[in-house]
């Protein structure tokens, strides 16, 4: 199996599910995470079959360790055309909110640090 011929303005997605399983998919960088979702709900492919998910707003890209919020296009992502580019693709019902647990600690770890700078004042 040689490269795919990837068009030049078409970035070729390599989307893992936790089980392993991996298909790739032409898409262009105006195209957003949720449009990605939505489309793999709909072509979703015939050997994923035992990891089909009820509705496609379930399905989370990750890139780089990170979930993708719905509206990031992968042009924002600074992700090459012609080039592929492997992002896993799991069933989560919704994100980490960045204020729950996250923002407590940072508020702790500020208040600290904000307490320790004023003794380095004094």
């Amino acid at each position: 199996m040689g490269s795919r011929n990837i068009p030049s303005d078409k970035i070729n997605l390599r989307l893992i599910l936790v089980s392993g399983k991996t298909k790739e998919f032409l898409f262009s960088p105006s195209e957003s995470a949720g449009d990605i979702a939505q489309f793999v709900f709909d072509n979703w492919p015939q050997e994923w079959v035992d990891e089909s998910v009820s509705k496609a707003e379930i399905l989370r890209l990750i890139y780089q360790g990170r979930f993708l919020h719905g509206n990031v296009t992968l042009g924002a992502l600074g992700l090459p055309a012609g080039k592929t580019c492997v992002m896993h693709l799991v069933p989560r019902e919704n994100l980490p909110e960045p204020n729950s647990q996250d923002q407590r600690q940072k508020s702790k770890g500020g208040s600290s640090s904000c307490c320790s700078a004023s003794c380095a004042i004094l």
